[in-house]
């Protein structure tokens, strides 16, 4: 089975459209139509069905593509190794990152292992730690910053940090003066509240679910110079990693009776492969934590 062919394969199946595809291929769209009918002739099974000007995988399709994507992950992982060999080193790590961890965690990290390593090229990603598990098992990103909770079997981690999470209100709040908060109280406010697929999220969604209580999310957004904006304008409480609040003026942050403390781990494929730049950063984050 042709490479080539796969690649342009999962293009479309991403895309659902023959023109954007061939786009992100740079090739002509007559081209790439050829290619996937030459496909699925080869394979005589039909591979997308149209439906509502989107091509749709079929049943068929949706089987290849959880192979097409393992034997071109392999493929590029087996040609970065043997460049690696060379002496050619990849000199690029993608790193996926939450807000939070990318806003106070990472900056000092980041800029001293650029001043160690100059030569090296940092990419990170902003994402909540679903995306980012989609993205390391889809090999998008080389290592991604998780919550150590339900993580993948194709996916190895080591802990970086335990961090409490806190109420977060407006130094005028009614909560404002309390040591510690329940949470009936805190699910009794209006909330802002990062979307679904982020951890704080997540743990929330959780402690409903747990002592069947109900949170009104009037706000949701990934942006957490957001949140913090909205609760010091006093529209809404939030809950976020006591980092983000230590040194942020107009906030108040508040423990919960019953602590949440999240282990937050860097993450990557277990069986993909790592090069020097995404070794050598990983070892370093270590030496930082």
């Amino acid at each position: 089975m042709d490479i080539r062919l796969l690649t342009y394969f999962i293009a479309v199946a991403k895309h659902q459209n023959i023109t954007h595809a061939a786009k992100s291929l740079h090739i002509a769209q007559p081209a790439l139509s050829v290619a996937i009918k030459k496909l699925e002739a080869q394979l005589e099974l039909e591979l997308f069905r149209r439906e509502q000007r989107k091509l749709l995988l079929t049943h068929e399709g949706e089987v290849l593509l959880l192979h097409a994507k393992k034997i071109v992950q392999q493929l590029d992982d087996a040609t970065l190794a043997m460049k690696e060999l060379r002496g050619l080193e990849k000199g690029e790590v993608r790193l996926g990152v939450p807000s939070i961890m990318g806003t106070y965690y990472f900056p000092n990290i980041l800029m001293a292992f650029k001043s160690r390593y100059p030569k090296l090229k940092l990419i990170m990603i902003e994402a909540g730690t679903q995306s980012i598990q989609k993205m390391l098992l889809e090999g998008e990103i080389d290592l991604g910053i998780i919550q150590t909770r339900n993580l993948p079997e194709a996916l190895d981690s080591e802990l970086l940090i335990r961090s409490q999470m806190v109420a977060v209100v407006n130094t005028d709040h009614e909560f404002a003066d309390k040591k510690v908060l329940s949470y009936d109280a805190f699910f009794s406010q209006d909330l802002v509240m990062f979307k679904k697929g982020y951890f704080h999220r997540e743990k929330l969604d959780d402690i409903c679910l747990q002592k069947n209580l109900t949170a009104n999310f009037s706000f949701e957004t990934n942006l957490l110079a957001v949140i913090l904006k909205i609760v010091k304008q006093d529209f809404a409480i939030s809950a976020l990693l006591e980092m983000a609040t230590e040194e942020e003026p107009g906030i108040v942050s508040i423990p919960f009776e019953e602590p949440i403390v999240l282990d937050i781990s860097i993450a990557w494929r277990k069986n993909g492969y790592l090069s020097k730049a995404d070794k050598t950063f990983l070892d370093f984050v270590k030496q930082h934590r």
